[in-house]
């Protein structure tokens, strides 16, 4: 080995993808760095747009400065850890003490955790399709497969519960549910959730829940807790500050082991020996989380009728309804979209429309094989900007849609790249 020669990266790194801050987002950059202004829509970034955290938040991690400047517990303060037990509680889930519950640098550290704590080498661990890719991504990492259950477009991207268990195989360790469910903003139905517990509970697998939209709701969608259907297996329940109190940069998320809580004593131990490796999670945005939980839901505001983020759904779906090539399954919870173009275009492709769409109207979205589908014909896009914006968004991709439907049809047998003919 002499100095040129390249540095060789892990083998682990093969089958992991976050496209979402990938090589679009880069050349995002490198466009905004030329002075185009770019109306970024690939991730759900709440202050990006304007959004703010709650007062009596910052109010409690500053009076609370003079107690975060040393290491605080691995498993995270006690009020804190208090705080979500309380909460788990009032949603119906019993059998829960502060030692069951975790606090990590966000539901991402705490994935990754989790994860890292149950699988061996070939363990699967059963994903949504499209799923947040972290998901995929952190299997992969930890040594395990991520094998991929469909949420079908026609199904308003809720699982089938019997194409769900017909994946589980003896390597089969846990069923991942992301629910709100971030890309699609489907909300599973109370019967669909229930499916999936039994199953969970009969094969012996661990459910890894991601609840982190759970109070993002439009229209009359109701959110069902899977911990508070789940007793006779071992259920790990996620959700965070980021996202319903705008909080993304506290990195602050949590982790809460319910169920069968006496088969999970090595699980536990192992969560806890890793949590200490890493010594603790933020200490000042831990502060917040009593005073998030329970004080006043403002997220109830921006999610109602007249609400911003309600208002900008519509407009989404507006926009959707007015366009030929558009389709959406019109999302009950979170932050996104997941639009599908229909077959009014020929030969469409994710990844070179959002090429396309970013050199030419200067908006970024994030193709929908971004999230693990094996289909090319969705994206995502945030409904965190205002209407007006969202309407001059839809504006820009009409344009785009429209040349599309004119161009003429590729002959059969010939490949062309969708975004050749606007570069350079």
């Amino acid at each position: 080995m002499t100095a040129d020669t390249p540095i060789r990266t892990s083998d682990a790194l093969r089958n992991v993808r976050y496209e979402i801050r990938g090589k679009l987002a880069r050349r995002a950059q490198e466009l905004a760095r030329k002075g185009y202004e770019i109306i970024s829509l690939n991730i759900g970034n709440p202050a990006l747009f304007g959004f703010r955290t709650p007062e009596t938040m910052r109010l409690a991690m500053i009076e609370n400065f003079p107690e975060s400047e040393g290491y605080c517990h691995q498993k995270g303060i006690f009020p804190a850890r208090e705080a979500v037990v309380m909460q788990q509680q009032a949603r119906g889930v019993t059998g829960v003490s502060a030692e069951e519950v975790f606090i990590g640098n966000g539901v991402s550290e705490l994935i990754d955790l989790c994860l890292r704590a149950m699988l061996n080498d070939g363990d699967e661990v059963l994903v949504p399709s499209p799923d947040y890719p972290l998901w995929s991504a952190a299997v992969n990492l930890n040594r395990g497969k991520a094998v991929h259950y469909p949420c079908h477009p026609e199904n308003g991207f809720v699982p089938d519960v019997e194409e769900l268990a017909a994946l589980v195989t003896p390597r089969t360790r846990a069923i991942v549910v992301i629910n709100p469910n971030n890309p699609t903003g489907a909300v599973y139905p109370r019967a669909v959730l229930e499916g999936i517990a039994r199953l969970a509970e009969q094969r012996g697998l661990m459910l890894l829940c991601d609840e982190i939209y759970d109070q993002i709701l439009y229209d009359d969608a109701e959110f069902v807790p899977m911990a508070s259907l789940v007793h006779d297996t071992v259920c790990v329940t996620m959700s965070g500050l980021s996202k319903v109190y705008r909080a993304c940069g506290y990195r602050v998320g949590w982790a809460v082991v319910s169920g069968k809580v006496s088969a999970a004593q090595d699980f536990l131990s192992a969560l806890e020996l890793l949590a200490s490796l890493r010594l603790c999670s933020n200490v000042p945005g831990q502060w917040a989380v009593q005073t998030a939980l329970g004080g006043y839901q403002s997220i109830r505001e921006l999610t109602r009728p007249g609400g911003r983020l309600f208002e900008s759904r519509r407009a989404i779906v507006e926009a959707v309804a007015g366009e030929p090539s558009l389709e959406l399954a019109t999302p009950q919870g979170a932050l996104y979209g997941f639009v599908g173009v229909n077959d009014s275009i020929e030969s469409f492709d994710d990844e070179a429309f959002a090429l396309d769409l970013l050199e030419r109207k200067h908006v970024l979205v994030a193709p929908g094989t971004s999230f693990n589908v094996p289909y090319k014909n969705h994206f995502r896009i945030t409904n965190l900007p205002d209407a007006a914006q969202l309407k001059t968004v839809f504006a820009r991709m009409s344009e785009l849609l429209a040349e599309y439907r004119s161009r003429p049809p590729v002959p059969t047998g010939r490949v062309v790249d969708a975004s050749a003919r606007f570069r350079g």
